[in-house]
């Protein structure tokens, strides 16, 4: 059964790891999918290519998430595309981490626009058409680190715990339209980023978590099929943990 058929979805930051994955499981269940990148253009096109060859439309955009204006031109672009706007999935994210007493403006900044302005952006970019239509899914990605915090991780935190109380705030204002918002807060999930750490590290994380394992690309995507599809229809507002009991 293909919970997503014929829908169509943007999702940013997803030329490789967690939005990667995402747009692979969402493929498959027959979703449309139009999907951003920075910089990564190799593997966007090679994600482009994998998705088509499952029998469904799909398209790489370089943009910044963000930027305001770069986001309208996206789901402009996108409208002209696809025909249409059912989910939206804000992904795009970085991390830039050091000790408060270390860390620079810039690097507060950075974070806090990529990983909570593009929220803003895209959400604000997408809004007429789910308006419009008077129905819709949007998935904000945010991290366990956000609801819990971390040592040497304040600009991320507060990034991801901002993106928790903006998901809350537009589930109440877009709920009457059918418009639904919620949040994904993911643990431990290895992706092309983890493989950079040394096993001992790996390990130390893996035996932290009630599962005893590190959650895979598939296991957030698979959360985020559930919040996109009509399962789902009665959820609002809510932040999912896939973390492996790691917030138990």
């Amino acid at each position: 059964m293909k919970l997503l058929e014929g829908k169509n979805v943007i999702i940013t930051g997803a030329s490789r790891g967690i939005g990667r994955g995402i747009a692979q499981v969402f493929g498959q269940h027959g979703a449309n999918v139009a999907f951003t990148y920075s910089s990564s253009e190799a593997p966007a096109l090679e994600l482009e290519k994998e998705l088509t060859n499952l029998g469904v439309k799909a398209k790489a955009y370089k943009s910044n998430a963000a930027s305001f204006s770069e986001s309208e031109e996206l789901v402009a672009k996108v409208l002209e595309d696809f025909d249409g706007i059912d989910v939206l999935i804000n992904n795009a994210g970085i991390t830039k981490d050091n000790l408060l007493m270390r860390m620079g403006e810039e690097d507060f900044d950075k974070v806090i626009e990529i990983n909570l302005k593009s929220v803003f952006n895209m959400t604000k970019a997408v809004q007429r058409t789910l308006l419009k239509q008077r129905k819709g899914s949007i998935i904000n990605m945010s991290s366990v680190v956000g609801v819990k915090g971390n040592a040497g991780q304040t600009n991320y935190a507060a990034s991801k715990a901002g993106m928790i109380g903006f998901t809350k705030s537009v589930a109440l204002e877009l709920g009457s339209r059918n418009i639904r918002c919620n949040a994904i807060a993911p643990g431990f999930i290895e992706t092309e980023m983890t493989d950079k750490l040394d096993e001992k590290t790996v390990q130390g994380w893996r035996d932290a978590i009630p599962l005893k394992r590190g959650g895979s690309p598939e296991d957030v995507a698979n959360a985020c099929l559930y919040l996109a599809s009509d399962l789902s229809s009665y959820v609002t507002g809510q932040v999912i943990n896939v973390d492996g009991g790691m917030l138990t």
